[in-house]
């Protein structure tokens, strides 16, 4: 029998059932029409969003300048080089947009790119790209001279990038800046980093409504946020005084084998770094050359040495516990403990001397029997008080703080010779600076102002008194106690006295601890120092240096000092007043400016004037020194004429200063190499100078 296999449909339930769907469907619609969401997703939003274009506008990077307001780090237009490899690009063969002959474009780009012909070969060849990057940051000069090859496929992508003209100066102090991988360029170490807020600026930035190509749609409304430029530092820094002490640090590597060096000058009566360099540095722009990240000004912490004596000396005299004419047995001394402290020339001593003498000799057992008489209390309060044992707070990063604890009796003898404590260069140079203000701590610093970019002054810094840590008496005390170190007793010493002011300062050498305990002990491991103050009369300027593990001995850092020093005094026009007899040595500059040249000329000679002539105008239009600075007689003293044309002087026996003076009255670049005074020349006596050319200057003793 055959079955009739049908479905019955329920016609009134199926039309209820379409019905319900219909309105829920329905209202679903008229809920996302007048909600305009989608599962929480609002959808006016969502469309917006996906037709709206927002770029960032990078603020302008703020400038580093040296006190006289030349550039030291500035923002520059960079060039990345690209090559385009597909030949799609190209729609009319006599006019390729694409690499066509790879070879000659790997060739002639070798040279400009500084790159391998070769691994541009590689890169030109890779056929599955359509461009490849051939090297970022490249100057606007290097670009010029690739664009004159006229190689096809090959473009440019603008972009800035951080400049540093000077190249290696003060690297540690600027540190750098770069960018990152969306064009924004960020502080990553020194000054660039520690002010990265401040100079960085604020971004801007555009939105609008694009295209199906990326593009803004006509007269569509757009938002727009102007970037805010970052602010500039003017540092402290002094342009020529930075430039001896590299120069000084340079000299140092040539001739000298050490693991690290450092050398600062500070105007202590203000508390301005004058200038700063140490070894090894780096390239501010290639940074290829950067091995380590730690400031030695700073970052740097180690024994100080007898420098320290400097310290503990005062405190006794402080304290009423010295007596400059009391003797004692010199050569060693045992302590309770079974711990023997000995002079440096191995115990033998000086026989019976008075301490002011073993203060000149740099005893160590003078400076050990006064540490009996403060303890350990007493002379850790003091250095606490000098700022040793904590940060400056100097506007550099990762600044450490050293370390001076000590306790027992052995303890408190080394640390009054500098043994057993650590400090960094930048906490002598603040400690220093008591004996330039009668025993007032001043506080080191930097930079001297920030402005924007409109010139207005957004902040200034100056003089930042500390503490009050000795009386005028024990300075007094302690400056003729440095005077004798450097002109008194010990002969090698006097190699440290310039000829031009009187400096006086304090040795040190000290062992350096093995990372086994105790010290090393090879024939060179130690660090030289030197702690100066000049000049004598009026005390105004510190110099601090120190040099770990020179091949050599003390001096070879007195060559150095004397050197600096001297050169210095000539730069920041210091007469050494000494006596009466030298007052009528000394004479005042009147304003020369639009005088005549024949006139003047005839004045200062009969005053004793040595003039430097430059060109044959007739009217003057600049001088140096300027107006109302003290010379001493037979110095020599620079008139610029209004001359088209400029001669070479016969500079030969110049000092350093005398022929930067010359350089920068005319405009004329120029390189020094050596130290010292001037040796040779590359442009011709009596010839005509041609500014386009660097006089190439040769330094030497």
């Amino acid at each position: 029998m055959k079955r009739n296999n049908s479905i019955k449909f329920n016609t009134k339930l199926t039309i209820l059932l379409v019905s319900f769907l219909f309105v829920i469907i329905s209202a679903k619609l008229v809920y996302v029409a007048t909600s305009k969401q989608v599962d929480g997703i609002d959808l006016t939003a969502f469309a917006n969003n996906r037709n709206l274009e927002k770029k960032v506008t990078y603020a302008s990077r703020g400038s580093i300048y040296y006190a006289n307001g030349e550039e030291l780090a500035l923002d520059t237009n960079s060039y990345t080089v690209i090559a385009y490899l597909s030949s799609s690009r190209t729609k009319d063969s006599n006019n390729p947009q694409h690499v066509v002959d790879k070879e000659k474009t790997a060739r002639e780009l070798s040279g400009i790119l500084e790159k391998e012909e070769s691994t541009l070969l590689e890169l030109l060849n890779k056929e599955d790209r359509y461009q490849v990057e051939l090297k970022r940051g490249i100057t606007e000069i290097k670009k010029n001279e690739i664009m004159a090859l006229d190689l096809p496929g090959i473009d440019f992508i603008s972009g800035t990038k951080r400049y540093y003209p000077n190249n290696r100066y003060a690297s540690y102090i600027l540190g750098y800046a770069k960018a990152n991988d969306e064009g924004e360029i960020n502080g990553e170490m020194g000054l660039e980093l520690y002010f990265n807020d401040i100079l960085k600026g604020k971004n801007g930035y555009i939105e609008y409504e694009k295209d199906a190509y990326g593009y803004q749609i006509p007269n569509t409304p757009y938002q727009e946020e102007k970037s805010i430029s970052g602010n500039n530092l003017y540092l402290t820094l002094n342009a020529d005084i930075q430039h001896l002490l590299e120069n000084a640090v340079t000299e140092l590597e040539k001739n000298y084998t050490f693991d690290w060096a450092t050398v600062t000058l500070m105007n202590a009566k203000s508390g301005e770094i004058l200038g700063s360099a140490s070894s090894p540095n780096f390239d501010l722009n290639t940074r290829e050359d950067l091995n380590s990240y730690l400031n030695p000004l700073v970052s740097y912490q180690y024994e100080p040495g007898s420098v320290m004596k400097i310290f503990s000396f005062m405190d006794a005299i402080e304290s009423g516990k010295y007596d400059g004419t009391k003797t004692y047995k010199s050569g060693s001394i045992t302590l309770s403990d079974g711990t023997k402290i000995s002079d440096y020339n191995d115990g033998k001593g000086w026989g019976e001397i008075d301490f002011d003498t073993g203060f000149a000799r740099s005893s160590n057992v003078a400076a050990t029997l006064l540490s009996k008489e403060l303890g350990a209390d007493n002379l850790r309060s003091f250095y606490d008080t000098l700022g040793f044992g904590k940060t400056t707070g100097i506007e550099l990063p990762n600044e450490v703080e050293g370390k001076i604890t000590f306790k027992y009796e052995s303890e408190v003898a080394t640390a009054s010779f500098g043994q057993g404590i650590t400090v960094t260069p930048i906490q002598m140079l603040q400690a220093l600076s008591t004996i330039v203000n009668d025993g007032v701590m001043i506080k080191p610093y930097l930079v001297s102002k920030i402005v924007d970019e409109n010139g207005n002054i957004v902040k200034e810094y100056g003089r930042t008194e500390i503490a009050k840590v000795a009386s005028k008496e024990t300075i007094n005390k302690i400056k003729s106690l440095m005077y004798n170190v450097v002109y008194g007793v010990e002969k090698t010493n006097h190699l440290f006295a310039p000829d031009n002011v009187t400096l006086i300062g304090k040795t040190g050498t000290a062992q350096i601890a093995s990372p086994k305990g105790g010290y090393l002990d090879g024939e060179y491991d130690y660090i030289k120092s030197f702690a100066g103050v000049f000049p004598y009369e009026n005390p105004e300027y510190v110099i601090y240096i120190a040099i770990k593990q020179i091949v050599g001995g003390t001096q070879d850092v007195a060559n150095i000092v004397h050197n600096i020093v001297e050169e210095a005094a000539k730069n920041l026009n210091i007469v050494d007043i000494i006596s009466d007899e030298d007052k009528s040595k000394i004479i005042t500059l009147s304003n020369y400016i639009s005088s005549e040249v024949v006139t003047t000329v005839d004045k200062l000679s009969l005053m004793g004037v040595n003039t430097v002539v430059i060109g044959d105008g007739k009217y003057i239009i600049n001088q140096y020194p300027l107006t109302n600075r003290e010379v001493l007689i037979g110095s020599k003293v620079f008139l610029l004429t209004n001359s088209v044309h400029y001669k070479m002087p016969n500079v030969i026996g110049w000092s350093t200063n005398e022929i930067v003076t010359f350089c920068n009255l005319i405009g004329l670049p120029y390189e020094l190499n050596g130290y010292g005074k001037v040796v040779s020349i590359n442009i011709p006596v009596d010839s005509l100078i041609d500014k386009t050319i660097p006089l190439e200057i040769i330094l030497g003793n």
